[in-house]
């Protein structure tokens, strides 16, 4: 592993990057203004540091026109999204005390906080801590939260991959004492510039990386992570002669979501299979990748500063180059695997040990009471009596694992009783949906996406009950703006945020989650898309292959040749 080099501070680098030169502890301010009473918000350095101890910094854009009103969001880590039943109880009684008495469930199988105020922030990040899970590089320029399939175990395969997964995680923290003092003790960090410029991250260096990092596990056929998006992607691939053996991985890099509407220099990006290693050479090969994105990445653009750039235009076999001597060994070439489709289970399934486990619709992620639905009480009411373990999924959905025969008619009758069916729960296109937050918590949403999401599907179902569709399966997401964070470019449909009220209509994703999807038609508004989708589905009827999905319909007749 090659020594990390601090870039110098010049003044050709984006601001991100002086800051971190300058505290490479991530500490800046922040244990001072925890202990000052006077502040409801913290400063614009301050703001960048709080990212990489898994806090953003926003306002209710709801509430603006009578003033600003400042609230925090905090994200868990929670590596392979694997949440046993007592943390979730903590985890649930934090909404409560500190939030908006929701919890999200987001698209990196990890959990989010919302409408926390700064009194309630500290406190919050504590609570977690003592429920043995912690938010340090949730965010900021470090690798994020690592995904797993969330399906439990149907093989000894799957609980080895989930194994590696968190292996992984754990490797790549980062090792600043910042976060346990300002979060934990409550204090500021007890240390002055010299002591803090002296620092630097035995593997990120002082500077960290040059933006976010994306770690995903999945088994084939199954790609339910979307593993090809992500700036790593490992693709396990088991024994022929024993499917319940792990022969080790292919390494996919350079994938990701991000764009900017106007700028032809952003685009989402379908990784690059690098080659293959054994389970043992798992962990260096992805320092390693992490490593030589630390030392390629762009620092001036943060823009331009993803790691699927550096594999766009240098090349994969340049990149691969750039991992085996960092890693201190070569890959193999890659083995033969196929992704048929992505997405989770619903309803029973039975474990390979006999136990049983639920999979649960959770619209957008968002676990609340709503109105006659009671999630949030019921999924309480759940790990209160039965004690069940939950899973979280890379499609904002939840499993209970775990569970008994003779726990399965108590999990139906909670559900009942808080007006939720477990065996029928809803269409197959809302399944296979999935939001970002936007507004009004996300100061870069340009649309409405969560709350719009029930509407758009309204609009989906209704056009598929004309066409006599209404069992077909359409992967549909919606993004406030382009930023990707529901991974909307890999959808059968996706409505991705332009203005209040107007999204670009793309179309062309597959259901194994390989390909990418294309603009269809710029800045539709909302009202217009009823009309939009009875002419492509109703073209999709009518002159579909047998078995043709709407993906690969669109792909192959709606969409001009690329």
């Amino acid at each position: 592993m090659s020594t990390p080099v601090a870039p110098s501070a010049a003044p050709q680098v984006s601001k991100n990057e002086v800051l971190k030169f300058n505290d490479p502890t991530l500490g800046g301010t922040l244990g001072e203004f925890l202990q000052d009473g006077s502040l409801d918000h913290i400063n614009e350095e301050d703001e960048q540091f709080i990212k990489f101890h898994g806090i953003y910094q926003g306002d209710d854009r709801d509430v603006r026109k009578t003033g600003k009103k400042y609230i925090f969001m905090i994200r868990a880590r929670v590596p392979a999204g694997v949440v046993p039943a007592a943390q979730y109880l903590a985890f649930d009684s934090l909404a409560t005390q500190y939030a908006n008495d929701t919890l999200r469930i987001t698209s990196r199988q990890s959990l989010q906080w919302h409408h926390v105020v700064k009194s309630g922030l500290q406190k919050l990040v504590k609570g977690l801590n003592d429920a043995l899970v912690t938010t340090i590089a949730a965010c900021g320029d470090v690798n994020r939260n690592v995904m797993a399939p969330p399906t439990p175990s149907t093989s000894a395969l799957v609980d080895q991959v989930i194994a590696d997964s968190k292996r992984v995680n754990e490797a790549l923290l980062p090792k600043t004492e910042a976060y346990h003092e300002i979060w934990i003790n409550g204090q500021p960090l007890k240390l002055d510039a010299a002591q803090k410029q002296a620092f630097v991250d035995p593997l990120y260096g002082r500077t960290y990386l040059p933006r976010k990092f994306k770690i995903a596990f999945a088994i084939p056929p199954l790609n339910d992570t979307d593993v090809l998006t992500n700036c790593l992607g490992f693709i396990a691939i088991a024994d022929p002669a024993n499917p319940s053996k792990l022969l080790g991985y292919n390494i996919a890099v350079g994938g990701g979501q991000g764009m900017s509407h106007g700028n032809a220099e952003t685009y989402p990006r379908v990784g690059d299979v690098l080659g293959f290693i054994t389970p043992d050479q798992l962990v260096d090969a992805a320092k390693a990748v992490l490593v030589a994105f630390r030392d390629h990445g762009d620092r001036t653009n943060r823009k331009h500063a993803r790691l699927k750039y550096v594999v766009a235009e240098k090349g994969a076999a340049w990149f691969r180059a750039e991992v085996e001597q960092r890693a201190g060994f070569k890959l193999a070439e890659a083995k033969p695997y196929r992704f048929e489709r992505q997405g989770d289970l619903f309803g029973w399934h039975r474990q390979s040990d006999g136990n049983w486990f639920l999979g649960v619709y959770v619209e957008s992620g968002r676990i609340r009471d709503n109105g006659p639905l009671q999630l949030k009480t019921a999924l309480r009411r759940i790990a209160e009596t039965v004690g069940a373990d939950y899973r979280l999924t890379p499609t904002q959905n939840l499993l209970i694992v775990d569970v008994k025969e003779g726990q399965k008619a108590i999990i139906e009758g909670l559900f009942a009783a808080h007006g939720i069916d477990a065996n029928r729960q809803v269409s197959a296109v809302r399944h296979n949906s999935m939001a970002c937050v936007a507004l009004p918590t996300c100061g870069l949403a340009l649309a409405e996406s969560e709350r719009a999401l029930p509407v758009l599907l309204g609009h989906v179902e209704t056009v598929l009950g004309e066409l006599g569709l209404s069992d077909e399966e359409i992967i549909v997401r919606v993004t406030g703006c382009p930023n990707g964070c529901a991974r909307p470019y890999m959808a059968e449909i996706a409505f991705v945020g332009r203005a209040p009220g107007k999204y670009n209509l793309m179309l062309g994703g597959n259901r194994a989650s390989t390909r990418l999807n294309r603009d269809y038609k710029p800045s539709v508004k909302i009202d217009d898309i009823p009309a939009e989708l009875r002419v492509i589905l109703g073209r999709w009827k009518a002159e579909r292959q047998p078995g043709e999905g709407f993906g690969d319909f669109a792909d192959r007749v709606l969409l001009p040749k690329s």
